[in-house]
């Protein structure tokens, strides 16, 4: 048996399953919490001089990067699939879930030229690794 929907909802009743609060077993908070941030920051500062446009921070930068070959997406799928993830917004350092990212499609090029595609592999394998293991924890 088949029921129509009587009314399409709308996004204010819309109830999150995670009820404002990231589970803790979520492939992508394992990995943000795996990641050594303090390295992947010194690596990624030494590319800029001490004058000029402050740029976007090393975790969004690499963490982008991790997404896109995690997910085998274009660079604005990726920005997409960020904007519309609480998990992947964690990941990569926001404070709160917004819609507007810091970051562009066209920013993830420049972004490609400053992080190691090796730094992006061990990510993405360790990533694998939390799928592979899913009841485990760390």
């Amino acid at each position: 048996m088949y029921r129509t929907i009587q009314h399409q909802m709308s996004i204010d009743d819309y109830l999150p399953p995670y009820e404002g609060e990231l589970v803790q077993e979520n492939r992508w908070v394992r990995l943000a919490q795996a990641i050594d941030w303090d390295a992947i920051e010194q690596e990624y500062s030494g590319h800029f001089a001490a004058g000029g446009k402050v740029a976007i921070p090393a975790r969004m930068a690499f963490g982008v990067l991790v997404i896109r070959a995690a997910c085998r997406t274009t660079d604005s799928e990726t920005v997409e699939i960020v904007r519309e993830s609480p998990y992947l917004q964690y990941f990569l350092g926001f404070d709160s879930f917004t819609y507007d990212v810091p970051f562009s499609s066209r920013s993830m090029e420049r972004f490609r030229t400053r992080i190691s595609p090796a730094r992006v592999r061990e990510a993405v394998a360790l990533l694998r690794g939390f799928e592979t293991n899913k009841g485990n924890k760390k």
